[in-house]
């Protein structure tokens, strides 16, 4: 009996490990990796930088009272389109001593606004005339231009590649977008001028007739009630932040005054947001933007970047400098002051070049290599020169073609 027992005993024994002998063999064999492969493809790589910030109007009055006194009525609300010189307001007068004084400084200082403005306007006339604000985009778009027709010609035939003349060719589009922008912002920027001398006309005017209100109790030459108070530009009424029955001070040498309401030209708006200190000196005006608004969903709004801040400013330990865009007319999209938008601006792009994905390439000290096929499942290395990365994308300027697989690198796990 003890020998059966015994004999069994061996038996499961012998099978036992006769088991666990194949489990542990099976799993020491691990089944051959098999890499996926891939190919090059032609792609339009675009590098960008974000900035951040909102929608201002590029023109925004704050409308102030002439005299001080209390709102007797209001004529308008926010969201009204008013005309210049169409009614605001009507304030109840509290006239006094100190009253007739203010409002005598404030037709000599309103008489030399007037003056100076008069003066920039004449000297602008004169710039404008002889060019002088234009001849230096001009020349440097005429020297682009040639430069371009040269290395396109050496382009045709066949000295300098595709990817050689397109930095040309990108540099002659942008100075051209530059000069025209030039032309376009000289004259507005003449008609702005103009503008500012109307503005200034009508405040010395104003600033007479409240004097005369205070003295007379009527406006010298209309005859009409000076206490009302009226809008100094075309636009819409964004704010009214007093109501009926407030008290409000004029404009005087020791106060800006109560902003009876706050009119924008809706038509001419401006992108004002900030880039890191990284991006900005790859940045130059003329670039275009492209703008994302965060309470309109998918809809892109063009501009072109105007103005650059010499200076940065600390913000939350990082260096941000303030960039300016002119916005483009929209006439399908309403955009109303203060949205916050984020702008994309191109820093530099390559059109219709082989790339890969990022991820396929291998960096070892100051190389760079891929891994390409060569048989089944058998890969070498190869170097390759890189170009420009959109951070997903990567440009491949020589080592492979279109044609070359490529190992597929995955990411460990």
């Amino acid at each position: 009996m003890n020998k059966g027992c015994a004999i069994a005993l061996g038996v499961f024994l012998l099978i036992v490990s006769i088991g666990l002998g194949y489990y542990f063999y099976t799993q020491s064999v691990k089944s051959p990796t098999v890499y996926d492969t891939t190919r090059p493809e032609l792609n339009d790589i675009i590098k960008k930088t974000v900035a951040t910030g909102s929608i201002k109007p590029r023109k925004e009055v704050n409308i102030k009272p002439q005299v001080s006194g209390v709102v007797d009525e209001l004529y308008a609300q926010a969201g009204d389109i008013v005309k210049k010189g169409q009614k605001l307001a009507r304030i109840k007068l509290v006239p006094s001593e100190v009253n007739i004084n203010s409002a005598r400084n404030n037709v000599e200082l309103a008489r030399l606004r007037y003056q100076d403005a008069m003066r920039e306007l004449e000297r602008q006339k004169e710039v404008r005339t002889n060019n002088l604000d234009l001849e230096e985009a001009r020349l440097s778009y005429e020297n682009a231009k040639i430069e371009d027709e040269r290395q396109r010609k050496l382009y045709e035939q066949g000295v300098i590649s595709q990817q050689e003349y397109n930095p040309f060719k990108l540099d002659a589009e942008l100075r051209k977008a530059v000069y025209e922008n030039t032309k376009i912002n000289a004259q507005n920027s003449l008609k702005q001028f103009e503008v500012n001398v109307d503005i200034a006309k009508q405040e010395l005017d104003a600033a007479i007739d409240n004097l005369a209100l205070l003295r007379e109790g009527a406006s010298r030459n209309s005859k009409q009630v000076a206490n009302v108070v009226v809008s100094t530009v075309d636009g819409m009424v964004l704010d009214i932040p007093v109501e009926e029955g407030s008290s409000v001070i004029e404009r005087n040498n020791f106060n800006e005054g109560t902003s009876i309401a706050i009119v924008a030209d809706m038509n001419a708006l401006i992108f004002e947001g900030r880039v890191d200190e990284s991006d900005v000196g790859k940045l130059k005006e003329g670039m275009p933007l492209e703008l994302t608004v965060g309470a309109l969903q998918d809809v892109k709004i063009g501009a072109t970047l105007e103005h650059i801040s010499p200076k940065g400013i600390d913000e939350e330990g990082s260096v941000k400098f303030e960039v300016i865009a002119a916005i483009k007319t929209t006439q399908d999209v309403f955009l109303r002051a203060g949205y916050s938008a984020n702008g994309d601006i191109i820093l530099d792009r390559r059109d219709s070049v082989v790339s890969i994905k990022e991820r396929d390439l291998i960096i070892k000290e100051d190389s760079t290599f891929v891994e390409i096929a060569v048989g089944e499942q058998e890969f070498e290395k190869r170097m390759v020169k890189t170009g420009l990365s959109d951070g997903i994308h990567i440009e491949i300027v020589s080592g492979i073609d279109t044609t070359t697989q490529i190992k597929v690198i995955k990411n460990l796990e």
